[in-house]
């Protein structure tokens, strides 16, 4: 076959048009590459050559009122490893466990971590011993991927005295990572897991910092400073509350390790909490860093349930400390007075159609009034004045004086009181017509379908230590909130809180813990408790002084038996206050 010098000319001209344009666009490709993209590759090789390692913030100190450490940080240290896969991170822990003490659940948790966030270092303990970094410092040369650094460690000083306040710190989890929360966290960093450490995380927090190291392909690290400058972590602002260090650490001292129950003690103007305690507490300093699995099986399976935060969450009968409540809702609707009687007098108990309610005191009480029914806590008295009121009246009334709502604390995990809100209440829980009008005779001595929070008890109390209006409790210093839940004329607030002075004085339910000096007003109560029916709750809530209120204490003891004992501790825990606000006074006056 011929070609004609033509065709050969012309297919050498394309073909070598063919060869320009792909000359052409390698060298395009070659500019692209070396001048337009050069600082993103040069980037991207400087970013497989160098890994992150975080800088944990120190998180804000927490102060109390006086300016005393709650919560700080100290100097700790932390231990991780840099692996480029989780097969070779689970031979480099293998062969540290033969160096450090590491066992099989250690090293999942390792994994776990990885998995969760390859690109960072894997943290192995977050809270290491000097020992043992002492330790893995002369074998660093065994593991090129150790990274060893000195970290801030969550301290509390006073421990298990500010447990139930404070909360403590752990590593976030996988579960916390996924919530919009947490949206900007990353796997390894610790957060508050409860108390003001969890309520207020996002102010105590800080800002996470970065440290640069340079590594091998290996993932070695072959360089730990200067490989590029690091981002300084920034620490949080401190936390500023109400509380009284001194204070709470008196109310730690009283229950000691026999007594369990709960405390709360208010500023009954601003809400300020000065003292938030719940017996038995726990050391949240063992939590730092990862809990020891024996400490946590022994606080889980104590019956006791020392994690429960009894001030806030746990919910019991208030018993007589009702009783109040049932006075002002009568007072307030015009069909009592401090001075009248009801028509039977209390010889023990109360007969009602075909069941008979007794009264605490079998013997009697006789024919009281109203100031007299409180000084004696006289069950019979207040079975009639509640059937005066009606049920209805009763419900709505209580409802209005906030027995159904949390208080809002700034602390996690409030729970709700028990209460009802309506007559359906009962034929919802019951069943129509399988129950009758005397669940008022229940209710209006505080028992029946009727649980409260220590903590919602001293709310309502610093109404009645003031002018009707009840104080949000702040464990934090902000703008105090109060709403008025009643309203009584200045007469009848007068006898009422004379009447809860008659309480404390000779004679009263909780004579035996009078203050020196000091007048003080309160109610016991012993209530129903449904674990035992043979050990009663024991409940005092009280304000001094009666004139001029500066502290609210609400106590409950779990089986306490009877309200003078939990009498004896509220007036121990304002005598320490009202003493400490004296001695305060005159070294400021000195």
């Amino acid at each position: 076959m011929s070609f004609h010098p033509n065709d050969v000319a012309r297919r050498a001209r394309t073909a070598s048009f063919i060869a320009a344009c792909i000359i052409g666009l390698l060298i395009a490709a070659f500019f692209r590459t070396q001048v337009l993209e050069q600082a993103r590759y040069a980037l991207q090789s400087e970013e497989n050559r160098l890994r992150e390692v975080p800088l944990p913030a120190p998180r804000g100190i927490i102060y109390d009122r006086n300016g005393l450490i709650i919560a700080e940080n100290v100097p700790g240290y932390s231990v991780s490893i840099l692996s480029p896969s989780a097969d070779s991170l689970r031979t480099s822990l293998e062969r540290l466990s033969g160096t450090i003490s590491l066992s099989k659940d250690d090293i999942d948790i390792a994994l776990r971590r990885y998995r969760r966030a390859p690109n960072r270092p894997t943290v192995v303990l977050a809270d290491a011993k000097f020992d043992v970094v002492s330790v893995l410092e002369e074998h660093r040369v065994e593991f090129p991927g150790l990274i060893i650094q000195a970290a801030p460690k969550r301290f509390y000083p006073d421990s298990s005295a500010v447990a139930s306040i404070v909360g403590y710190t752990g590593e976030i989890t996988e579960d916390e990572l996924k919530k919009p929360a947490y949206e900007n966290y990353k796997s390894g960093q610790q957060v508050g897991k409860g108390g003001l450490e969890r309520y207020y995380e996002s102010q105590l927090r800080g800002r996470e910092g970065t440290r640069f190291v340079e590594v091998d392909a290996r993932g070695r690290v072959v360089r730990e400073a200067g490989a590029r400058q690091d981002i300084e972590p920034l620490g949080a602002e401190p936390l500023q509350t109400n509380i009284d260090l001194k204070l709470q650490e008196f109310v730690a001292n009283i229950f000691g390790d026999s007594l369990q129950g709960g405390v709360v003690a208010l500023d009954p103007v601003t809400g300020g909490v000065l003292a938030l305690y719940s017996a038995p507490s726990f050391n949240p300093n063992r939590f730092v860093g990862g809990i020891p699995a024996d400490y946590w099986r022994e606080l889980t399976t104590d019956p006791r349930h020392p994690l429960y935060n009894k001030a806030i969450q746990g919910t019991y009968p208030p018993g007589s400390t009702w009783k109040l409540a049932t006075a002002v809702l009568a007072l307030e609707a015009g069909q009592v007075s401090m001075k009248q009687h009801m028509p039977t007098p209390c010889t023990g108990g109360y007969q009602y159609f075909n069941r008979y309610f007794k009264c605490w005191d079998h013997r009697g009480h006789g024919n009281l009034d109203l100031q007299g029914a409180i000084e004696k806590s006289c069950d019979v008295y207040f079975y009639q004045l509640g059937l005066t009121l009606g049920l209805e009246k009763l419900i709505a009334g209580g409802v209005s004086l906030k027995f159904r709502e949390r208080t809002d604390i700034d602390l996690p995990s409030e729970t709700r009181p028990i209460f009802p809100d309506a007559i359906r209440y009962y034929d919802e829980r019951y069943g129509p017509r399988r129950w009758t009008r005397a669940v008022t005779l229940n209710l209006s001595i505080g028992q029946g379908e009727n649980d409260q929070t220590v903590v919602n008890m001293a709310r309502f109390y610093t109404a009645l230590a003031t002018d009707g209006r009840a104080a949000q409790p702040m464990i934090v210093k902000g703008t105090p909130k109060r709403q008025r839940i009643f309203s009584l004329t200045p007469d009848q607030m007068e006898g009422l809180r004379t009447a809860m002075a008659g309480v404390v004085a000779e004679g009263g339910t909780a004579a035996a813990s009078r203050i020196n000096g000091v007048i003080l007003a309160g109610k016991t109560g012993s209530a129903q408790n449904a674990q035992d029916a043979t050990r009663d709750h024991a409940w005092f809530v009280g304000f001094a002084p009666a004139d001029n209120p500066k502290i609210v204490v609400a106590v409950m003891l779990e089986f306490g038996l009877h309200g003078s004992r939990a009498a004896r501790i509220a007036s121990a825990i304002i005598a320490q206050y009202l003493h400490q606000q004296t001695a305060s006074l005159i070294q400021t006056e000195g």
